[in-house]
């Protein structure tokens, strides 16, 4: 059975937290306040620790950051667990090392789901490990492009599936995964103040994704959901670091794949502050239909608010140009699918 340690000085939510977890086959110790929680920690030795922020005598940054300096329980999975919401105050929590944030109220399964995720990642590692060990040559291998790193990803790397609309990852967690796509389509985004979505990349089978820094401590600057069922596979971005020292070619071709989509990006923003609203839909529209599947009628299945966020503009606006190409016989429209019936007209619009 696994060990939890819960932190936590509201003393209804520490126990029906403590009895959820208890129910869920968890073997439960808990602590009212952060100093009575590291020293619990340090002689407990749990699998996960569950602390909130805000507490009496010590707050859970000092928690996290007492365990953190402590050999026995630098490295147990550390989830946080507050009212404070505030991207700044879940940035910090990130920043100082913390393997998920979640935010009260939680949905049951929120909770269970984090440290079930924690607890599998441990799991995995530990096998790496014992894959390097048993044979060292197998993880070392000489990679010269980036089709053999995505062969090595797909034998070595951990598998992942993920149903339509499920969230990857969120702004502010540990970005320490690269992920390559085998089937289905992802869109990495940002939230405005406001909550306004702005999608920033789309993703296809064959594509990394969630690169960030392999040298510093980054979390992720945007989120990451499935538009559709997904199969992807997963690595450390510490493995990929270790693959690019050792292969020098290889870092060359990645750092070329990286400078082109730096400038994919560049042109999107440039045509979101500059194009005009049909030129911007026509582009959306291309680019949309490059990467999703259609289907056996040549249909897009696309929601308009994906669309929308793509090209830069509101949903009203999109479908009243969409509307436009409509009547221009440009496009079908038929519900949420779009079929494109001229591609050399909206070229040419582009």
């Amino acid at each position: 059975m696994k060990k939890i340690v819960l932190i936590e000085d509201d003393t209804i939510l520490r126990e029906t937290t403590a009895e959820l977890l208890q129910l869920s086959n968890y073997e439960v110790q808990t602590a009212s306040d952060g100093k009575k929680g590291v020293v619990l920690a340090q002689n407990y030795l749990p699998d996960v620790i569950v602390c909130d922020i805000m507490m009496p005598e010590l707050d859970g940054y000092g928690v996290l950051q007492a365990l953190s300096k402590n050999s026995s329980t630098k490295s147990i999975p550390f989830i946080f667990l507050s009212a404070k919401t505030e991207r700044k105050d879940i940035r910090k929590g990130m920043d100082l090392g913390a393997d998920d944030y979640l935010t009260k109220p939680f949905e049951e399964q929120e909770l269970i789901g984090a440290i079930e995720s924690r607890l599998a990642k441990i799991a995995i590692l530990k096998e790496s490990k014992e894959t390097v060990i048993a044979a060292p040559s197998d993880r070392n291998p000489k990679l010269h492009s980036l089709h053999q790193l995505k062969n090595f990803i797909d034998d070595h790397g951990e598998a992942l599936n993920y149903g339509a609309g499920e969230c990857i990852y969120r702004e502010g967690m540990h970005s320490n995964r690269v992920y390559l796509i085998i089937k289905g389509i992802v869109k990495t985004h940002k939230l405005d103040e406001m909550g306004k979505e702005l999608i920033t990349g789309i993703y296809k089978a064959d594509d990394f994704f969630g690169f960030t820094s392999f040298t510093k401590n980054t979390p992720h600057q945007e989120y990451a959901t499935a538009m559709e069922e997904i199969e992807m596979m997963s690595i450390s971005a510490e493995e990929i670091k270790n693959l690019l020292e050792k292969n020098h070619a290889l870092t060359m071709e990645l750092m070329q794949a990286l400078s082109e989509y730096l400038s994919e990006a560049k042109e999107q923003l440039l045509e979101m502050a500059y194009g005009s609203v049909r030129r911007k839909t026509a582009l959306t529209l291309l680019k949309f239909s490059e990467k999703l599947q259609k289907d056996s009628d040549d249909n897009l299945h696309v929601l308009r608010s994906d669309l929308a966020s793509v090209a830069g503009m509101a949903t009203e606006t999109l479908i009243r140009t969409l509307s436009s190409f409509k009547k221009e016989g440009l496009i079908r429209i038929d519900h949420r699918n779009i079929k494109i019936m001229d591609v050399n007209a909206l070229k040419r619009i582009t």
